[in-house]
Parts: C-alpha cells; sequence; structure tokens
C-alpha cells in the first residue's frame, strides 16, 4: 500500500484551530484508502487535520469518532501517542466537528479502530521522524543516532536530550519522510497500543461533568417536544392550539413537516411545543391533544406479518449462495433435521434518549447532538432549513448509549426546523416512550433451516433460508427482502466445510422504519446458525463444541465468491481480513477451556455454546443457565473468548465483550417490540425491559491475539450471545427454544 506523505503550511493551519505555531499532520481519512496524507497547503487545510503539536510540545489529537462508551476517542489517540512516544499527560484531546474533511465520521459499524488504525499509525510515526531529523540536524549528528522516547529526544551517542518543543519549529519546515521509509515501533517497544488505557472521560463521568445530549443548555433556550403520527406514515388531522398556548409556560405550538418517502432519516412530521420548560412543554402538547390520520401501514400487526414472513419463507427463492447440490443430498440422507427460528422487531433502547440542541448564529446553524454521525446531521438537516451542510456546525456530545438509534438524526432536523421557526435556541427533547415508539427497529425475520447427516452422524448438507424487510428500503422503497449485504452478516460467509451448502432469501417488505441494531442481522443469522448446529449435534449424537469443529473443517481462508456469494467482508478486504477457519475454532476451543464445556452439570443446570464471526472478529459464548421447578430462569455465569486481532486497549474490548454479553442476554429473554393498527404497542421499559443487575451474569473473557490488525468491537459480542443461552436450557431441561424472547416460554 503506497501512503501520500507531506508537511503543511503550519502557521495558517494552526491560526485557525486555535493554535499558534508548531507541527501539523493532517490525512484525508478516508477508510477505504486507509491512507495517512501529510499535504502541502499555502495557508489552508485541504485535508482533515488530526494531529499538531504546538511549539511548547503539546500535541492535539483531533478525535472524528464520538464517543458512547465504546472508547473509540481513548484508542485512536493510543495509536498516535504510541508511535509519536508523546507523553499521555502532554496530549490536547480534540473531539472534531462535523465536516467533511474529516473523511468518515460515522461511528457505526465497529469501525473505528479498525478502519482507521494505519492512519492514525501513520501520522504518529511521520511526526516522530521529523522530530528526530529536526533533532539531529540540530546536533550535527546522523538521524540513526537520535531517538525520540517519552517526549524527548535523545542523542544515543552523548546521551544527552531535549523536549521535543525545542525542535518543533525546525522539524515544521523539513520534508516529511518518503512513506517507503517510514518506520514502526517493534511491538515489545509500544507503550500504549496493547496496553489498557483509561477512558480520557471518566473523571468527567464519575463527577458528573460529562456533557451528553440531554445536558446541552443555551441562554434563552426553549424546550420541545413532539406528537408523531402513531403510524409510520401517517399525517397530523387536528389539535386544539388554544389549549395548549393556555398552558403556563408555553411559547408556542409548530406543524412539523409532513412525512414523505423516501424514509431515510427524514422526521416524521407531527405536532410540536415550544416552552421555557420541558414540563410545560409536556404539559402543553397533552393539552392540544393532537389527532393523525393512520395512512398506508395503518393495518399492520406483528403477529399477522409472522404469517406472512413464513408465507415468504414457503415461497420463492432468492439463491445468494450455492456449493454442490443441497437437494439431492438432502433426499439422499439417512436423517434429515429441519427447524424454524424468529426473532421479533427489537429496539435500541440507549439510556439517554435523543435530544439536539439548534441555535441560529446569522446564517450559521450551531447544533449540539447526541449523534454517531455529525456528517449524517448536516446532510439531514440542510434541505428543511435552506442551507448547505458546510453552513451547519455540528458538535457531537457524548452519547448515553447509542447502538446504532443515534446515527440515525431525525431528531436533530425537528431541533433545526423549530430554531427556525422560534428565532431562539431550541433543545428537541426525546422522552422515553418518544424513543420507543417512534424509533428506528431492528427488523422481524424468520427463518428455516435443513440439513442432512450420514450415516456416522456427518453433516453432509446445510440448507439455510432466511426472510425480513430489508434495512435499505428506508433508502429505496423498491427494495424487497434482503439484499447482499445483509445476507453477508452472518449468512454468505458460513464457515462450514460441508460439500452441499445453499443459503436463500425470500421476500419481504417493511411497515415500520427499519434501522441497524448492534450487530444488526447478524443477530438473528447467529441464533438460527448456533441453534441449529446445536440440534444437529443432539440428532447425531455428538457434543456441540465437536459438531462446530466437524462443519468447520480444515483450516483455510475462505472466499464466499466462489460459491456464487456477493460477500462485501463489513467494507474489507479478504486479503486483510480473512475469513480464517483457525481463529474460528480457536477461541472456541478457548471457550471449551474456561468454562469446562462438557462436565456433569446439577439438575437443572446447562452449559450452551455458540461461535460466530462478525465484523472482521471470532467469538465464542459458553453460557450456565440455571432452570427450577417452576420454569424460572437465571444466567448465572457467561464465558467469551474473543479474536479481534489487535486489541488497542484491552480494557475497552473486554468491557465491550461484557456488554455484548448484557445486550444479547436481553434480547434472548425479553426483546420485543410489537404492533397493533400500525402502531408500536411498547412504550416503556415496563413493556420493553431490559436486563437488570440481578439478572445479568457474570462474565469471563479471555482475548485472544493472532494478528496485528484490529477488527472489530462494538458489536461482534452480541449474536453469539442468544443461541447460547437457549441451547443451555435444551442441555438443562430438553426443551427446545426457537423464537425470540424466550419470555414465557419456559413457564407456558
Amino acid at each position: 500500500m503506497t501512503h501520500m506523505v507531506e508537511n503543511v503550511s503550519r502557521r495558517g493551519v494552526l491560526k485557525g484551530a486555535g493554535i499558534i505555531g508548531g507541527l501539523v499532520l493532517t490525512a484525508p481519512l478516508v477508510s477505504k484508502g486507509l491512507m495517512a496524507a501529510i499535504k502541502k497547503a499555502s495557508g489552508q487545510l485541504e485535508a482533515s487535520n488530526y494531529l499538531s503539536i504546538s511549539e511548547d510540545g503539546t500535541v492535539n489529537i483531533y478525535i472524528h469518532r464520538v464517543e458512547m462508551g465504546q472508547g473509540s476517542r481513548t484508542g485512536l489517540p493510543q495509536i498516535i501517542a504510541d508511535e509519536l512516544d508523546a507523553d499521555w499527560s502532554r496530549i490536547n484531546f480534540v473531539a472534531a466537528f462535523g465536516d467533511q474533511k474529516f473523511g468518515d465520521q460515522n461511528t457505526d459499524g465497529s469501525t473505528s479502530i479498525r478502519k482507521f488504525y494505519d492512519t492514525f499509525r501513520h501520522a504518529g510515526a511521520a511526526a516522530r521522524m521529523m522530530l528526530e531529523q529536526a533533532a539531529a540536524e540540530k546536533w550535527g549528528v546522523s538521524a540513526d543516532q537520535v531517538m525520540a522516547k517519552e517526549h524527548r529526544i535523545h542523542n544515543k551517542a552523548t546521551g544527552k536530550s531535549a523536549d521535543y518543543s525545542e525542535f518543533v519549529a525546525a522539524a515544521a519546515e523539513l520534508p516529511v519522510p518518503d512513506a517507503t521509509k517510514v518506520s514502526y515501533k517493534a511491538k515489545a517497544d509500544r507503550r500504549y497500543i496493547g496496553k489498557s488505557v483509561r477512558n480520557i472521560y471518566m473523571k468527567d463521568f464519575v463527577t458528573g461533568s460529562s456533557q451528553f445530549g440531554q445536558d446541552v443548555r443555551r441562554e434563552g433556550m426553549l424546550y420541545a417536544v413532539a406528537k408523531r403520527p402513531p403510524v409510520v406514515g401517517g399525517k397530523l388531522t387536528g389539535y386544539n392550539k388554544e389549549a395548549a398556548m393556555a398552558v403556563k409556560g408555553v411559547v408556542d405550538v409548530v406543524e412539523l413537516p409532513v412525512f414523505e418517502k423516501p424514509i431515510m432519516f427524514k422526521p416524521l412530521g407531527g405536532l410540536a411545543v415550544l416552552a421555557t420548560n420541558t414540563y410545560a412543554a409536556k404539559k402543553g402538547l397533552e393539552a392540544a391533544a393532537p389527532e393523525f390520520e393512520a395512512g398506508d401501514n395503518g393495518g399492520y400487526d406483528t403477529a399477522e406479518y409472522e404469517k406472512i414472513l413464513w408465507q415468504a419463507i414457503d415461497g420463492e427463492d432468492v439463491n445468494h449462495l450455492k456449493r454442490g447440490d443441497v437437494d439431492t443430498a438432502l433426499a439422499n440422507a439417512v436423517t434429515v433435521v429441519e427447524a424454524d427460528y424468529f426473532v421479533p422487531h427489537l429496539h435500541h433502547a440507549p439510556m439517554e434518549p435523543p435530544a439536539a440542541t439548534a441555535e441560529w448564529q446569522g446564517d450559521t446553524l450551531r447544533m449540539w447532538v447526541c449523534c454517531q454521525d455529525p456528517q449524517s446531521v448536516q446532510d439531514t438537516v440542510a434541505p428543511y432549513v435552506g442551507l448547505k451542510p458546510v453552513q451547519i456546525h455540528v458538535e457531537a456530545t457524548l452519547l448515553g448509549g447509542a447502538f446504532g438509534r443515534k446515527s440515525k438524526p431525525d431528531f436533530a432536523a425537528e431541533a433545526a426546523i423549530l430554531a427556525k421557526h422560534a428565532g431562539k435556541p431550541v433543545k428537541m427533547v426525546w422522552t422515553r416512550e418518544d424513543d420507543m415508539q417512534h424509533s428506528y427497529y431492528h427488523t422481524i425475520s424468520a427463518q428455516r433451516v435443513k440439513g442432512a447427516l450420514d450415516v456416522d452422524g456427518r453433516v453432509t448438507a446445510w440448507k439455510h433460508k432466511t426472510a425480513f424487510p430489508s434495512i435499505f428500503e428506508i433508502f429505496d422503497p423498491r427494495t424487497e427482502g434482503p439484499v447482499a449485504m445483509e445476507m453477508g452478516l452472518g449468512l454468505l460467509d458460513i464457515p462450514f466445510e460441508t460439500p452441499n451448502l445453499q443459503v436463500d432469501a425470500g421476500k419481504a417488505r417493511g411497515h415500520v422504519r427499519i434501522g441497524w441494531m448492534r450487530s444488526v442481522t447478524n443477530i438473528q443469522h447467529a441464533f438460527a446458525l448456533g441453534s441449529f448446529v446445536d440440534e444437529l449435534a443432539h440428532a447425531g449424537g455428538k457434543r456441540t463444541d465437536d459438531m462446530w469443529l466437524e462443519l468447520i473443517g480444515s483450516d483455510r481462508m475462505i472466499d464466499p465468491a466462489k460459491d456464487g456469494a456477493d460477500y462485501s467482508n463489513y467494507g474489507e478486504t479478504l486479503d486483510r481480513h480473512p475469513v480464517d477457519t483457525a481463529r474460528l475454532k480457536a477461541v472456541l476451543k478457548k471457550a471449551v477451556e474456561m468454562s469446562g464445556y462438557g462436565k456433569e452439570m446439577p439438575k437443572g443446570h446447562g452449559l450452551g455454546i455458540s461461535v460466530h464471526r462478525s465484523f472482521v472478529t471470532y467469538v465464542a459464548n459458553v453460557v450456565e443457565v440455571v432452570v427450577g421447578d417452576d420454569g424460572r430462569l437465571s444466567v448465572p455465569r457467561a464465558w467469551v473468548a474473543a479474536d479481534c486481532g489487535l486489541a488497542v486497549n484491552p480494557d475497552r474490548v473486554k468491557a465491550q465483550m461484557e456488554g455484548a454479553v448484557v445486550f444479547g442476554t436481553s434480547i434472548a429473554l425479553h426483546g420485543e417490540i410489537t404492533a397493533k393498527d400500525g402502531r408500536i404497542e411498547q412504550s416503556n421499559f415496563d413493556g420493553y425491559p431490559v436486563c437488570r443487575i440481578e439478572e445479568s451474569p457474570h462474565v469471563e473473557v479471555a482475548i485472544l491475539e493472532t494478528t496485528g490488525v484490529p477488527g472489530g468491537v462494538g458489536e461482534p459480542g452480541v449474536p453469539p450471545v442468544a443461541p447460547a443461552i437457549t441451547n443451555a436450557i435444551f442441555a438443562a431441561t430438553g426443551n427446545r427454544i426457537r423464537r425470540l424472547p424466550i419470555g414465557h416460554q419456559m413457564t407456558a
């Protein structure tokens, strides 16, 4: 890979950034190329500025990804700081605002570290070498006689050393070293990469001084709440403005723009009330008593829609992968095993509901949004307020959870519209009920899996069909069922060496807003895969871990394209992030070792196991369940073995895996969004529970490192959890769970 590297005219850039004098390193930060570029400019920044060193030696790192608990605003600086050999206490961490010059800012898809590791590493290494060269010239020695270490340049011959600040001005005038000559630190010399560095916001978190979207305050600010059509595509038909205006504190009542397809990230329409405080706004909205017509989706009933999904499973096949002759193998099998699996709509349920504040300053709009992608905010808001995206300054606040919901900034557009109308700063506040009933939901899905066993219990064929409304329907209403990218999340890279393998999809249309949620369609695909392997093992008289190893087969790299699949590999090349069966088997074996899977368990206790590759990371999960005589279920312990390649911050990796187990357990035990007459029936945690402390298992995590390239971390821990739990229930009781949530199925 070639990396274009050159210097930048520093003074104009630093002046604009509020830093006078110093060395500036910039890069386009385009994830596709993973290129670090330090471009020459004349008093103007032509690419995103993510690293500068002030003349006093302060290192300024501009972090273009948001912080929602996953630690990206700590991990990315670790990479630069390590290659720069900087003193962590002398780093100024700057959260970058929304701007196309920063490249892709969407903190989604577990991409922050894996997509920008090379970019940030190049930046730190180039800066270090330039400082070393400046010192060598000042001291009159060759470059190999100096070494950067702990924010100082050391003269190997004399033992003399000086702070980075002594060389910043001279280094800024030097040409950047040729890309092929940029050297990187040896693994043994790393100070930050691979180390557990405390989150840079930790003090703010524990002292309560951090600012989340719901915390933003502006002088003279009004508060807004809204009532949106309860059915997607519905319209406002009437309301009592006079009654709302009579409520003390209410300033105005405003009709929001009528919603039109495509859905995208547009606001849903409805009625907003502006007031001097949130309570008054809510009371005013109650008094207004808005009424709506349902529209085309008014007949949506999830119980009835499930029947449509099974009709799609029985209907036309849209083939996505085919190896051998599955139908013939099934016809000639000694034993055929078949099972149907169902996963309902799910909700992200972040701790902090959406919030956005908008303030007009002349022709410029400033916004503070708990968003995962400030650029998406700019693009979404601009058409509603008559601005170009570059005229909207977006600061991404800290996020109190997100899980994919806050990458969809419909709520930000509402804030901007209302601020323009009011001529004052406006904070749009979504309540828990708003988010529960007007969100983007994980899709509803049905799957059928068939397996053929020979006389020795070996699997000779695997046939898998899935049907669900596609996420892409929100962008293109013509979309009718799963697209290749969604099929590639867990199905097109099935790691089995069985000679006959077929993956199909059935057609389906959506009636609510479908959106990505933590691990996306891996949720349902891993549930069916992990469950069915357990079923095949039982039918074949084998342990489930042995069946997994038998199915995976030899150590090899898998290319789904060889079986006709259009496989996107989470946006990565197979050269950089191969589908490696050896790594999958390694985490499986480690999880077995950690948990003692296969040992005798007391009555009512069971161990379940599953393994899955997602976001180019490999995770195996073993879960222990206890089922009482009354059918009551508890999940006391879980073991996770994860191979995410290079773990830049192992503590964050461990935390993400622990959180993923709790998230996945919530999905398995409780997660279900239902609709009746087009309306979402759940409105708060009483109807959509998440795991409480007493339900959350004790989690042990082992991190395996088999490559020097980082993989994803935020999402891969979720998919194997649900099948591990349901498999454990079968081990404990003989009761097979094939639909989520488990809920009442234990006591029915």
